[in-house]
């Protein structure tokens, strides 16, 4: 397995050698990481990696070689026993049967369903329609099926959840990918406005000759460079459902960097709220209040959400829906003041619009953007330019 991330990891393109593998070996062969993998993560990534630029690949190569012994961690105050959480076998359902089961009603009703389950239940449940437990149609757990719930631990299945109770860790964009971005770049030209600043470094031929002959010398003239002024507001959903749609994203990302000089970039889960962040890693300690976003970046800059748009209508249309936190406002206010603020504003999707109109929330976003929504695709990139320069 440890030849198996050292080759994988050269693969990715990070530069590891082989004294730095051997001394990840001897520092496992010493137990300094001890039996935890998330010790073992921070050893080795020290160990490995000596650019930061590279930690993004560290980390998917290190996901995808130790995939499965990913630690859990306490993730809430409340203890609920990993037993009872525990999956045995998947549950299926047909169509039928799923449309038989019904919602409990709205989130104020969900929480206050999962306080009660939590004073009541004394032990392990599966395959039920009640209690916290795996494998069956409750509200309450994780591997089962429920049309609308709070999914506590396990991995995403169905992707009906309103509300995930567990501690998730995102990853920031690779703004360096370079494969794939040709094409992105020639579509994004489409919002380039040039202006000519910085300092003077291209000849300008014709000031030179009439500078000429108007002083009977040679006097050479200089124009300063032409860069492109448009000034871009880049906000990127980032884990969940939208891990499926990395490559797509790290390219127009990378594309975006190299295609827009005055370019900001920030990051949000699924819905928009009262904050938004720069460093995945530190999302809950270093965050920037969406007020001083507002204020600060004047109404010419362009804005662009890139994001699935995939998500419990609740955390667009009701305050406390969000995932992660309690939001005091609803995300629909928050996308409200983003449009007004910013009138040349448009949302990229990378789900194909041939599914738009299956997902609630989907149609929901649109509306909110004034039907401003297109494909991630290069199509969809170029309609959404034309848009922004209109």
């Amino acid at each position: 397995m440890f030849v198996s991330f050292f080759h994988e990891l050269k693969s990715a393109g990070v530069p590891v050698s082989l004294r730095e593998y051997l001394t990840l070996m001897e520092a496992m062969q010493a137990d300094i990481a001890g039996r935890r993998v998330e010790d073992f993560y921070y050893l080795s990534r020290a160990t490995l990696v000596k650019d930061e630029r590279n930690l993004d690949k560290f980390d998917r190569v290190f996901g995808h070689v130790f995939k499965g012994l990913a630690l859990m961690e306490e993730a809430v105050s409340a203890e609920i026993p990993a037993e009872w959480l525990k999956k045995l076998a998947d549950k299926y359902l047909t169509e039928e049967e799923k449309k038989q089961i019904e919602a409990m009603g709205g989130l104020d009703k969900l929480l206050e369903t999962l306080k009660q389950r939590m004073a009541e239940q004394k032990k392990r449940h599966s395959g039920g329609k009640k209690w916290i437990g795996t494998e069956g149609t409750s509200p309450f757990g994780n591997s089962g099926y429920n049309p609308e719930g709070i999914r506590i631990g396990g991995e995403s299945k169905h992707r009906r959840a309103v509300k995930v109770w567990d501690k998730r860790e995102f990853k920031d964009l690779d703004d360096e990918v370079e494969l794939g971005t040709r094409n992105i770049k020639v579509a994004l030209r489409r919002l380039r406005k040039f202006a000519r600043t910085g300092a003077p470094d291209e000849l300008d031929l014709d000031g030179t000759i009439k500078g000429t002959a108007h002083k009977g010398y040679l006097d050479i003239q200089m124009r300063p460079e032409r860069h492109n002024s448009v000034k871009v507001l880049l906000f990127f959903d980032i884990g969940g459902s939208m891990d499926w749609h990395i490559k797509a994203t790290e390219e127009l990302f990378s594309a975006a960097r190299t295609e827009f000089k005055h370019m900001e970039h920030f990051y949000f889960h699924n819905c928009l709220y009262e904050r938004v962040w720069k460093e995945n890693r530190r999302r809950f300690q270093e965050t920037t209040p969406t007020w001083d976003v507002l204020h600060k970046y004047p109404n010419d800059y362009k804005a662009v959400f890139v994001g699935d748009a995939s998500m419990s209508p609740y955390e667009i249309s009701a305050p406390g829906g969000s995932v992660e936190h309690y939001n005091e406002e609803a995300g629909a206010i928050w996308m409200e003041r983003i449009t007004r603020t910013y009138p040349a504003c448009v949302w990229l999707n990378p789900v194909p619009e041939s599914q738009w109109e299956h997902t609630y929330s989907i149609r929901l976003m649109r509306q909110l953007m004034g039907d401003r929504m297109y494909p991630l695709t290069l199509d969809g990139l170029d309609r959404a330019m034309r848009e922004l320069v209109r």
